[in-house]
């Protein structure tokens, strides 16, 4: 663990994106994108993420709260692997929705689950269906935002949750959230973790899922 979690980690690895910025609602909504990018070549994920970021002026928050039509219209050639415009136009109009009421991307997640479950599962499943509550939802999204309930292992958003929760000395996550604990964090789990847990014999299962990411 101590091998990597460390600040040279950071330039090389998708949370470089949020390590941007220093405003809260910029290292949320920038760690978002960064996270929902964060699958194939991490050179590639990177560049996206910083290129829509610029996109945005470099300013996340004020972007999805005050941008215009012709805001809009830079965006639209945007795309990264199958997240397109249709995508991406949901995730700016969920973001203005969330932050016209709320401080922090944070009550996404808790205001929909008990603080005294034994990990994130309700949390995320909970944040799921208020991220695709708002009126025409895309269907198409739906792939880019994983839930427990469809036994997913949704390693993406549990990175996100890790950087938004835990913190220590070493600077490479954020540590903004206090409502969920480390504790009740799930390991992000992919095909290289799980082969690592199988060297160590952390782990039986086999299946790239939510009841393998609970058991290691």
């Amino acid at each position: 663990m101590d091998e990597y979690n460390q600040p040279f980690f950071i330039d090389p690895d998708p949370i470089s994106i949020p390590h941007s910025f220093s405003k809260q609602q910029d290292i949320e909504i920038a760690g978002f994108f960064a996270a929902m990018f964060a699958w194939g070549n991490r050179k590639a994920i990177i560049m996206k993420a910083r290129s829509l970021m610029e996109l945005m002026d470099d300013a996340p928050h004020d972007f999805c709260l005050h941008h215009s039509e012709k805001d809009l219209k830079r965006l639209k050639q945007f795309k990264h692997r199958t997240f397109n415009t249709t995508d991406l136009f949901y995730f700016i109009e969920f973001f203005k929705h969330h932050y016209t009421k709320h401080e922090s991307l944070e009550t996404a997640f808790t205001s929909r689950w008990n603080k005294d479950s034994l990990n994130v599962e309700q949390a995320i499943a909970g944040f799921h269906d208020y991220f695709f509550s708002l009126k025409d939802a895309p269907a198409r999204t739906r792939k880019h935002v994983s839930t427990p309930e469809r036994k997913s292992a949704c390693k993406r958003i549990n990175m996100y949750l890790r950087w938004m929760v835990r913190k220590d000395k070493a600077g490479v996550d954020f540590g903004l959230w206090k409502e969920i604990s480390p504790h009740q964090l799930v390991m992000p789990l992919d095909l290289h973790v799980i082969r690592v847990a199988k060297q160590f014999e952390l782990l039986s299962r086999n299946a790239t899922d939510w009841q393998a990411a609970i058991e290691l």
